[in-house]
């Protein structure tokens, strides 16, 4: 069990420089070494070819079938680039070393998070050009709102699964135990994002997704602040 540093005397400033500082350290490593980048990437356009050649077109449409088959292409990628999102500092035996460091807990929760955000929010950018390649969609008008949709689903599960990741890390199998404490999770932001995204598509007017969308935007405020408790609490112990 280690002892939380007295961090009393961090201004806000003080603060979000240190969590940009740990995320733009995750970032280079990231950078050097490419590994858990490029394999949600390479998964993500799998995922989408099965997909793609798995479908029957005279039973099933693109249109029906596409907003599900984007979100789970998006949920199985960040799993992925999740997986690594502690890795390093075990791999070096830096945890340690970064728990006891004289910072808030909360920046090192949001530094991971912010990290973990720019890895996973590559991904879906990429994934967004291939998925209306491969399934011929027309975004049209739909982009905006979809990029939308996608930043408020992603911040909710990437926070999750950076708690779990944290936890995960110290575990035998980090990489089983990963997906099975995320998944259940992912569900809810994942149904109303499949839902919001359905509706983007067919042009359906905003009053028929502003229910999920408020769904969405709760799950970040909860578990965004859940989580910030939870590791300040001392997710190492």
């Amino acid at each position: 069990m280690h002892s939380s540093p007295d961090t009393t005397g961090f201004s806000v400033r003080s603060f979000f420089h240190l969590a940009l500082t740990i995320a733009a350290k995750d970032v280079r490593a990231e950078l050097r070494s490419r590994t858990a980048l490029q394999s949600a990437l390479v998964f993500s356009a799998l995922v989408l070819v099965v997909f793609n050649f798995a479908r029957d077109p005279t039973t099933l449409s693109a249109t029906d079938l596409a907003p599900s088959v984007l979100w789970v292409t998006f949920a199985l990628a960040a799993m992925v680039a999740m997986n690594r999102a502690f890795m390093v500092e075990r791999e070096n035996a830096a945890m340690d070393g970064l728990l006891l460091a004289p910072i808030p807990r909360e920046a090192l929760f949001l530094g991971k998070l912010l990290g973990n955000l720019a890895f996973v929010g590559t991904v879906e950018l990429v994934s967004i050009p291939l998925f209306v390649l491969f399934f011929n969609v027309s975004l049209g008008r739909a982009l905006p709102g979809l990029l939308g949709v996608t930043a408020l689903a992603t911040i909710g599960f990437v926070a999750v699964g950076t708690i779990f990741s944290a936890m995960a890390v110290r575990t035998r199998f980090a990489e089983l135990m990963l997906p099975v404490l995320l998944l259940p999770f992912m569900v809810p932001p994942l149904i109303a994002a499949v839902q919001v995204t359905a509706r983007l598509l067919a042009d359906r007017p905003l009053s028929e997704m502003w229910g999920w969308l408020r769904l969405l935007a709760l799950y970040d405020i909860v578990f965004v602040t859940l989580c910030m408790m939870i590791f300040s609490g001392g997710v190492d112990e």
